[in-house]
């Protein structure tokens, strides 16, 4: 099998199946693997290294965590870095000549894969027969079509069958737009109820909205989910060993199903959806004029419960709605609470210490720089993971926004990329006490942080000329209420820091002739004369 990186949603998912889910009894390894779509031997090395790591068979789920996958993940991760081991490596040379035998011509009939293992080692390459089987299926077009038969329906309320399908055009109230509308198709496997589900997009967060919408409609999960090759879905299409999407894996864990996918362009393993999409256009959708997607929602949920789900079924000879409240709906899971759609994806760790998920940065130690992480964002976390290892844990942040832990930043540029005022004059103030009220008056402004790369300058000064000279600098300018950097430079390398400046004289001229001393003016004061009124008229 062609290496694949070990994934933490698929150890998650291994070790989730092995203690036992969904009500269901915990299965063997070999019902794991095919549930998972992985090699037995993988299963196997999977439940091995987490039993050494402390996991039991009667634990409960809830002991699954970061630190438990982490260690998995460490134990069992395999030394191939080209992808593929050295037996696929050398069909590759052959690849033309395992493919016109698979083929065939007009006179060679098509061989088998054991023929062409014998031929392929007379040639010198000797192989394994299952690495030729999956090299002849993958790249050769090798596979025999075969007869079919009537699988059973199961029992009640365990399987469901969902896929997509377009139903036509619908006017979009909010722009005005012409947008196809794709119905999401629901249909329990024993009772033959189903639930339609209208979206505009084939995203994950449309399915997971549509499989919630669902559950609430059903009243309840069922254990096993069929889908169809769905994008959003199936990261890698495999008859064999289908890869779920890390989104996928989550949602079903938090959903408590198990997943089991169809084969690619095989309609007969889910026959029961694939003959209702077309159901579902004819009698539902054909005809009908609706205003905006939440009416035709609202009027696709009264349809499903009212006309396809009181109609009598052409197999079944029931009502689906009847069967289903009878014998399915009290056997359904539990209600899962409300989902968070997490964001999956590889962000690489900047220069500057940063990486960014969603448009907000996130800080990380710097031996993370330049390396590759795989994200895990949710509404209130984001969690980075080195090869299945959790090696940092941030708070959600909105679009635009910065989540920095000083501790992933160096010490010497912490202080001014954080902005932290307090811990630059603290700094200061550890050479002297001089020092930091002097920083404290430097940065005694509207826009202190302004004023910061000043402060690293006075902060430089004390490393080449020493704390005690610069704190007595400080002390001197202080006292002259100078707060100046610049100015204490110029007293360091002129080295007056200790000495008093003299003060400048009172720019005036000589004393001259025309001075008087104020003593020589007479202070007497110079009586006066009341002149009375009768006085006053005589006078005249």
């Amino acid at each position: 099998m062609a290496f694949r990186e070990v994934n933490v949603n698929e150890i998650r998912e291994v070790l989730r199946l092995w203690l036992g889910v969904a009500g269901l009894p915990a299965p063997g390894l070999r019902t794991i693997a095919a549930h998972c779509g992985l090699d037995r031997k993988t299963v196997r090395r999977y439940v091995q290294a987490a039993h050494a790591a402390g996991l039991r068979r009667d634990d409960d789920a809830s002991v699954i965590d970061d630190g438990l996958i982490g260690a998995v993940a460490e134990a069992v991760r395999p030394v191939r870095p080209h992808g593929h081991g050295a037996a696929w490596e050398q069909l590759l040379a052959f690849e033309g000549q395992i493919r016109a035998w698979v083929a065939g011509d007009g006179e060679q009939r098509p061989l088998t894969i054991t023929k062409i293992h014998t031929l392929l080692a007379r040639q010198g390459c000797v192989v394994p027969y299952r690495t030729l089987h999956r090299f002849a299926s993958e790249r050769c077009g090798f596979g025999r079509k075969g007869t079919t038969v009537r699988v059973a329906d199961g029992d009640p309320g365990v399987e469901c069958q969902i896929d997509f399908g377009y139903l036509g055009m619908l006017t979009d109230a909010t722009d005005g737009r012409r947008r196809k509308v794709h119905a999401l198709i629901f249909t329990a496997v024993y009772s033959r109820h189903m639930f339609v589900w209208l979206t505009y997009s084939q995203t994950l967060a449309a399915v997971i909205a549509g499989c919630q919408a669902a559950w609430a409609f059903f009243g309840g999960v069922f254990a096993v989910l069929i889908p169809d090759n769905l994008k959003p879905v199936i990261a890698s299409a495999d008859a064999l060993n289908p890869q779920f999407t890390r989104g996928w894996l989550d949602y079903a864990g938090h959903g408590g199903f198990l997943t089991d996918p169809a084969r690619v362009r095989s309609p007969k393993d889910k026959p029961r959806v694939e003959r209702v999409v077309q159901y579902v256009r004819r009698n539902f959708w054909d005809g009908e004029t609706f205003s905006s997607l939440d009416e035709a929602q609202h009027v696709a949920t009264v349809w499903c419960e009212r006309t396809a789900g009181t109609r009598i079924h052409g197999t079944t000879c029931a009502r689906p709605l009847e069967v289903f409240t009878a014998e399915e709906q009290p056997l359904l899971l539990a209600m899962p609470g409300v989902y968070d759609v997490p964001v999956f994806k590889a962000v690489k760790v900047h220069r500057d210490f940063h990486a960014e998920v969603a448009k907000a940065l996130y800080s990380l130690p710097e031996c993370w720089i330049g390396t590759t992480l795989d994200v895990r964002a949710d509404g209130e976390l984001v969690k980075f993971y080195h090869r299945g290892t959790l090696v940092k844990v941030h708070p959600r942040q909105p679009a635009g926004g910065r989540s920095t832990d000083r501790g992933d930043l160096p010490e010497h540029k912490a202080g001014y990329a954080l902005r932290d005022l307090a811990a630059l004059i603290a700094a200061c103030a550890a050479h002297g006490p001089n020092i930091g009220i002097y920083a404290e008056r430097i940065l005694d402004d509207p826009l202190p942080w302004t004023r910061m790369r000043t402060v690293y300058r006075l902060l430089g000064l004390v490393r080449r000329y020493g704390a005690q000279r610069v704190e007595a600098a400080c002390s001197l300018s202080l006292d002259l209420d100078v707060v100046s950097v610049t100015k204490i430079a110029s007293m360091l390398e002129r080295a007056t820091e200790t000495c008093a400046p003299a003060l400048p004289r009172a720019v005036g001229q000589e004393a001259t002739r025309f001075s008087r001393d104020p003593s020589e003016f007479s202070s007497t004061p110079t009586p006066l004369t009341v002149i009375s009124h009768s006085e006053s008229e005589e006078t005249r």
